[in-house]
């Protein structure tokens, strides 16, 4: 009882505790509503059938295709699920054929056939601490039928003479909610599935663009201030990447809104970590599309800085690094004194992994000609804390940063690193009478009380 307890004070005081992580099934279903037929029976090829009869066969097909079977127990309906995975080929190789005209009504058919597969209730995330580094995902049992439900749409979003005009009918804004919804799922195979086709929705239906994009801002204000849960943001971020580099200029309102409300505060959920990069890409295009967006996108950075956790830190100071590589000089001056008070507490940390990337920007030639412009700025902000670790450091390599971040100020001007020098010697000095006349006065505190005792 008293360790059940421990454990409880434990996971509310470090949220990235791991001791209380379920181990994960390497296999799940989701819940469907089973259709279940009896047992299937093969039908012939529709290869082999004439040109009147195939259209027929393939409804036919389609209609064995939109039986769902249980595939939590191997060994049931074993026949039906083969023939059921031999006709989802045979609609591949139809589709997929270069010479294959899609007849008008059998788009019905077979996005039917695709909602009836792929539209279902996932299974609840077992695990709230779930970590793709080091945990198993959940996978969908039914893949082997779902991969070919996938490829069969595809085909169809993909081929030559496809026809949205006729499809807009039923992939409507209800179609896409549920696909968009179904980027939860943990099985990393069907995401990767879903990124194709929605990248082929978004090209194919125009109508529905604003409305796709409106839907992930949903999610993405869903997961940031409500559930810090969906397992599809990094692919998500993938897609709007794409979406981003198409925008035209200048940006529309809403686009930019999109970035400061949106992007900027998804680098405040603890896993950042698991979609950074796609998330950085994002920003990083919005800065190249618009330079004047600058101030506002490290201001909104320094306002979601991470205050106890050192690995988003070193992740925020890759990004700011980035960003600064595609900043223009102009925009640079504004940010510089905000920017570097960051850096200067970065470079104090007693996390040596975060001071040491803080010291690495000026490995950065981009960045050290910026700095050099803005050095009279910069560099009074910087040094005292350079000059306070040169001098007390534990980590040898750190030290060797420093040394080599202070000659660098050296050579860019000699004459303000002497007067900060000596101002910093001069500052430490009237600290030592300060902490002097402090100690003095509290013994003399100290003597008067023991006085009076007696």
């Amino acid at each position: 009882m008293a360790s059940s307890n421990a454990h409880k004070i434990i996971d509310k005081i470090d949220p990235f505790n791991k001791s209380l992580r379920r181990s994960k099934k390497s296999e799940g279903s989701s819940k469907y509503k089973l259709r279940g037929a009896g047992d299937l029976q093969a039908l012939p090829l529709v290869r082999d059938a004439s040109a009147q009869e195939q259209l027929s066969l393939l409804v036919k097909k389609l209609n064995q295709c939109s039986i769902i079977f249980d595939f939590d127990d191997p060994v049931i309906d074993i026949k039906s699920k083969e023939v059921k995975r031999s006709a989802l080929n045979e609609i591949i190789e139809f589709i997929g054929n270069p010479r294959t005209t899609i007849p008008e009504n059998l788009y019905a058919d077979i996005i039917r056939m695709v909602a009836v597969n792929i539209f279902r209730t996932l299974p609840p995330n077992e695990n709230q601490f779930f970590d793709p580094e080091e945990d198993e995902p959940t996978l969908e049992s039914s893949w082997p039928h779902l991969q070919l439900v996938y490829e069969v749409f595809l085909r169809f979003l993909e081929s030559p003479d496809f026809q949205p005009n006729i499809a807009k009918k039923f992939v409507d804004q209800n179609f896409v909610v549920q696909v968009l919804e179904l980027f939860n799922t943990e099985d990393p195979r069907e995401r990767d599935s879903l990124k194709t086709v929605l990248h082929r929705i978004y090209g194919k239906f125009l109508p529905l663009r604003a409305f796709i994009r409106k839907y992930i801002n949903n999610i993405f204000l869903r997961y940031v201030f409500e559930t810090e849960q969906f397992n599809g943001i990094a692919e998500l971020l993938e897609i709007l990447g794409s979406i981003v580099n198409g925008f035209a200029l200048p940006l529309k309102p809403e686009h930019k809104q999109f970035l400061l409300r949106v992007l900027i505060p998804l680098h405040k959920p603890r896993l950042l970590s698991q979609y950074h990069a796609q998330l950085s890409y994002c920003v990083v295009q919005f800065l190249e599309k618009d330079p004047t967006l600058s101030e506002l996108i490290f201001k909104g950075l320094i306002k979601f800085w991470p205050k106890t956790c050192s690995q988003k830190e070193v992740i925020f100071l890759t990004e700011i690094e980035e960003l600064l590589e595609v900043m223009e000089a102009g925009e640079f001056q504004k940010i510089a004194d905000p920017l570097f008070r960051q850096i200067a507490k970065c470079v104090s940390s007693i996390h040596f992994q975060v001071a040491e990337r803080a010291l690495y920007y000026w490995n950065n030639e981009y960045v050290v000609g910026m700095i050099q412009e803005n050095i009279a700025t910069i560099m009074p902000i910087i040094f005292p804390p350079l000059y306070r670790i040169s001098k007390e450091h534990w980590n040898p390599a750190i030290l060797t940063l420093v040394y080599n971040v202070l000659k660098t100020f050296m050579d860019m001007n000699p004459r303000l690193f002497d007067e900060l020098s000596a101002r910093y010697k001069i500052d430490q000095t009237n600290l030592k009478k300060k902490e002097k006349e402090r100690e003095d006065l509290w013994k003399k505190l100290d003597k008067v009380q023991s006085t009076r005792k007696k």
